[in-house]
């Protein structure tokens, strides 16, 4: 099998896995086990705290220690382990600490794939920029899978996705044995400092300003990430509960609904390299926060019904959101990087998205749902949820233009490539 072929079904089934829960958990959660909105988002933010600590402690050991490929490939095999015990947990309460478990073991295989693919890809000459793109395109293919797969077995409220789950992620553990070396590259030194000592090198990245800069708004992002993955299911679940729209496609097989963000996705990752060539990190990034903006408010005035465009156009639109932020800062975050960091680097870039960004985004959410847009019947104000997301998208963009100094050229890209090949 050629090495595109490899690194295109490890991204397949990374995403597969989680695909298959991420975004119709919230309809398990809410139309089955009917646990309160507060809990809810104490669960999904598990995958925040993990990514606080865990994409940060694999990138250490993948540097220095161990093999990246194993490692990613033990950590899946353990997820798939607690994913399947997962239905049998009957109290919100037990459903966090298990969750929280999964997710230490899930999060960081995000950034030891990224790692994986950029060593493999550059130790056969490749130009990551260009090839990279085209093969990650593949785990939004298998998230979309994961979700008709879910959705056509009429899983969506039940707990039978999380056996899917924990199947695909047994397959990626095993199969990760099979992929290409990526041994540790890191070289103890006479003198080094204390964060060489404890595999805290890419903290580093912090003293330049513009980094710093960059790392902040990535925590920013993360959290309007969250609150898509958090609740864009079950709104959707919710237009059941009245008469007009209970019988609509988009509200009897929601998920497959959503699954138009992810065919999106498949295009705009594949137009990444132009865009960053033509206009740079600080623009494409730009337009991903808009792209964020545009995403909620469609939501707060679309429906089931004579709105659905606005639902099928905000499903759209999430695709540049997401790719312009998740790919173009992790092929960014590599450029500025040190080879002999590469793994840890892409771990920060996790703890700040899908960490410190994770952790605000899902848990203040929940709080402000529950105190400000919850009725005393337990249904909600989704409009006021989405203009308030969008709102919160639109400050975040225009933070950002004005604080983030970088200055784009035409060559930009191509000294990005020079530099993530060295």
């Amino acid at each position: 099998m050629s090495l595109r072929l490899r690194l295109i079904a490890m991204n397949f089934l990374q995403f597969f896995v989680w695909g298959s829960w991420l975004l119709t958990i919230g309809a398990y959660w809410f139309q089955t086990k009917q646990w309160s909105g507060a809990q809810f988002g104490a669960i999904f933010s598990t995958m925040g705290i993990a990514s606080l600590f865990m994409p940060s402690i694999a990138g250490v050991i993948a540097d220095k220690y161990v093999n990246a490929e194993k490692l990613y490939g033990i950590f899946h095999l353990c997820g798939a382990a607690v994913l399947f015990c997962v239905p049998m947990i009957q109290s919100p309460g037990l459903m966090f600490w298990v969750m929280l478990v999964n997710m230490m073991f899930y999060m960081p295989t995000i950034s030891l794939s990224i790692a994986v693919a950029y060593n493999a890809l550059k130790s056969d000459g490749k130009d990551i920029v260009n090839d990279y793109p085209p093969i990650r395109v593949w785990g939004t293919v298998g998230f979309i899978a994961a979700l008709w797969t879910v959705s056509l077995l009429r899983l969506e409220t039940s707990s039978g996705q999380f056996y899917v789950a924990s199947g695909a992620a047994l397959l990626l553990g095993l199969y990760a044995f099979t992929l290409p070396p990526c041994p540790p590259r890191f070289e103890r030194k006479a003198n080094q400092s204390w964060l060489d000592t404890f595999g805290l090198t890419s903290f580093k990245l912090f003293r330049d300003t513009r980094m710093a800069v960059f790392f902040i708004f990535a925590m920013l992002l993360g959290a309007a990430l969250q609150l898509t993955n958090a609740y864009g299911d079950t709104f959707l679940h919710d237009f059941a509960k009245m008469d007009e729209f209970k019988d609509l496609v988009a509200v009897r097989y929601p998920a497959i609904i959503m699954s138009i963000s992810q065919i999106s996705e498949t295009l705009f990752i594949l137009a990444i390299p132009f865009f960053l060539r033509r206009f740079g990190i600080k623009t494409v990034m730009l337009i991903s926060m808009l792209a964020w903006t545009l995403r909620f408010g469609l939501f707060a005035f679309g429906n089931p019904g004579p709105g659905l465009w606005m639902i099928v156009l905000s499903c759209i639109v999430y695709g540049m959101a997401f790719d312009f932020f998740n790919i173009s800062g992790s092929l960014f975050v590599e450029g500025q990087s040190d080879p002999s960091i590469r793994a840890s680097a892409q771990g920060l870039f996790m703890l700040m998205t899908n960490g410190v960004g994770a952790v605000l985004g899902s848990s203040i959410s929940g709080l402000v749902i529950e105190a400000f847009f919850t009725h005393p019947d337990q249904s909600k104000d989704w409009p006021g949820i989405w203009i308030t997301f969008a709102t919160y998208s639109l400050v975040v963009a225009v933070l950002f233009m004005l604080l983030f100094k970088h200055r784009h050229d035409q060559g930009e890209a191509q000294v990005l490539a020079a530099n993530a090949g060295h």
